[in-house]
């Protein structure tokens, strides 16, 4: 019969002793390299999505608004772009009311909405100024695939009369000629800040 005070055999405190004993070095670089492991594996898997996401964004990508210098490049970027890429026109005149407002709202859809193509040109440049008049202005014609999907004359009187790029976002969602948001950027590679499993 057992004893309730029975004294520990040799396997019994070579296993105690096992446990009770600080760690070697040997055994605390195993761990801590187990560590670094799983920390590149951490940093292999985000550039792997990283990648990935890149792969799956088709297609050019613009991020701001530019300038058309003249009626050519006009067309050159209705004509030469990508089928698949909408492009937004703004006609434009310095000093008539909105048109300024409405270039800013477009460079801060431009950055959000990359795979758009926005650009901006004075009536006074496109070759058929006399067209554009400064009761049609500002102007926002839509283009894809070289065909005119809008036309949107004196564009800003569809807004109060300050308005902002989410009112020019949600008006260009409302005749379905903004995409979805697209989906953020992973990161710059730190994984300090997330982790992605």
């Amino acid at each position: 019969m057992s004893s309730p005070h029975r004294s520990l055999s040799k396997d019994d405190k070579d296993t105690r002793e096992r446990f009770s004993r600080k760690m070697s070095m040997q055994e605390y670089e195993l761990i801590h390299e187990e560590q670094e492991d799983e920390s590149c594996l951490r940093k292999y898997r985000k550039r792997c999505m990283q990648d990935m996401h890149q792969r799956l964004s088709f297609g050019p990508r613009y991020g701001y608004l530019y300038e058309l210098q003249n009626g050519e490049q006009f067309l050159e970027v209705i004509e030469k772009e990508r089928k698949t890429v909408m492009v937004i026109v703004h006609i434009y005149e310095d000093g008539i009311k909105g048109c300024e407002a409405l270039n800013n709202s477009l460079t801060c859809l431009a950055a959000e909405y990359s795979t758009m193509r926005f650009c901006k040109i004075k009536a006074s440049n496109t070759g058929a100024g006399d067209r554009f008049s400064t009761d049609v202005l500002p102007t926002l014609l839509v283009y894809k695939a070289g065909e005119l999907l809008s036309n949107f004359i004196s564009v800003t009187e569809h807004f109060s009369e300050e308005f902002f790029a989410v009112d020019v976002e949600s008006f260009l969602h409302e005749y379905g000629l903004l995409p979805e948001k697209e989906i953020p950027a992973l990161g710059n590679g730190n994984t300090d800040d997330q982790d992605i499993e």
